[in-house]
């Protein structure tokens, strides 16, 4: 599956990296490549919850 991700840059230090399609699925990192890894495993575990119910 493909995600459509928006990466902007933190009020305070950092990134912050949203899904689009899953806005549950937010986090934050220190670099861009941090906070994209970092949604990564949100999306993955919003997809997890939401099969189990």
């Amino acid at each position: 599956m493909r995600f459509t991700i928006k990466l902007e840059e933190s009020d305070e230090e950092g990134y912050t990296a949203q899904c689009l399609e899953i806005p549950a699925a937010i986090s934050e990192g220190n670099t861009k490549e941090e906070a994209l890894e970092n949604v990564k495993e949100a999306i993955q575990l919003v997809l997890e919850v939401t099969r189990e119910h």
